[in-house]
């Protein structure tokens, strides 16, 4: 089993910053892609942002140029710098990790609530 730990989710301005932190630990063989998805009330959990084992990072169109993925693979965590932050950004954010080499699988955070205040 794979266990993450999310953290930095809080309550923040419009325009203000937040960083968001998920650390995995447990039986890891090779970490694939790591992502952020995000879930707004009476909406669709979407993908936020996706890091490759390779490092490629992929942005969803609303946070292009706002938010930045990292990953720091020698303690198997992955980060959103959110920068820019706006009303519509609040959401519960999960991290999301792919793990495994011939039997991939999939494992998810507990949320963590980011809220922007207009």
């Amino acid at each position: 089993q794979v266990q993450l730990v999310e953290s930095g989710g809080g309550l923040v301005q419009a325009g203000g910053s937040l960083r968001l932190s998920c650390a995995a630990s447990g039986r890891i063989s090779t970490i694939n892609s790591m992502a952020w998805h995000r879930q707004a009330p009476g909406k669709q959990r979407e993908l936020v942002a996706r890091i490759a084992g390779g490092g490629t990072t992929t942005y969803a169109d609303s946070v292009k140029g706002r938010f930045i993925i990292s990953r720091e693979n020698a303690k198997n965590t992955v980060y959103l710098q959110m920068n820019s932050l706006k009303p519509e950004d609040t959401a519960v954010y999960y991290c999301n990790v792919n793990v495994g080499v011939i039997s991939r699988r999939d494992y998810w955070g507990q949320g963590t609530q980011v809220t922007v205040s207009s």
